[in-house]
């Protein structure tokens, strides 16, 4: 396990456990995490809810911004995220979750998180700021 993930193990997301996510990677310019979508996950038809991926990009950004907070930051809030549905996941299916930074300011950080399906086709398209406490 890498140290980047050995931080993030070592401060449990207790909503994000809940939904099923897993950490695959971390670094400071980058996080993959997955999400295998359940039919608790899901709306009619069987297809990943669009609040489970902003909540798993949330997640994923959120991570991010922790491994890159200066030193002296108390922490990270989201202040603004915007969410662009691309195709369905259905249930069953493997999404991953890639987040890369934007903007890493002292203050405000900006990461877009790429959502994908198990066949590479893109879900959705997060783009996050958040705000160092």
């Amino acid at each position: 396990m890498s140290d980047a993930l050995d931080r993030l193990a070592a401060h449990p997301l207790p909503f994000a456990t809940l939904m099923g996510v897993t950490f695959k990677s971390a670094s400071a310019d980058e996080v993959i995490a997955t999400l295998t979508v359940r039919d608790d996950l899901c709306t009619i038809g069987g297809i990943v809810h669009g609040g489970a991926l902003m909540a798993l990009a949330d997640t994923v950004g959120a991570a991010a911004t922790f491994l890159n907070l200066p030193a002296g930051a108390k922490g990270t809030t989201t202040i603004e995220s915007k969410t662009n549905f691309l195709s369905s996941g259905p249930v069953g299916d493997t999404l991953t979750a890639t987040a890369t930074p934007v903007h890493r300011g002292g203050r405000i950080q900006v990461w877009q998180t790429r959502i994908t399906r198990g066949d590479g086709k893109p879900v959705a398209l997060v783009t996050q700021t958040q705000m160092i406490l």
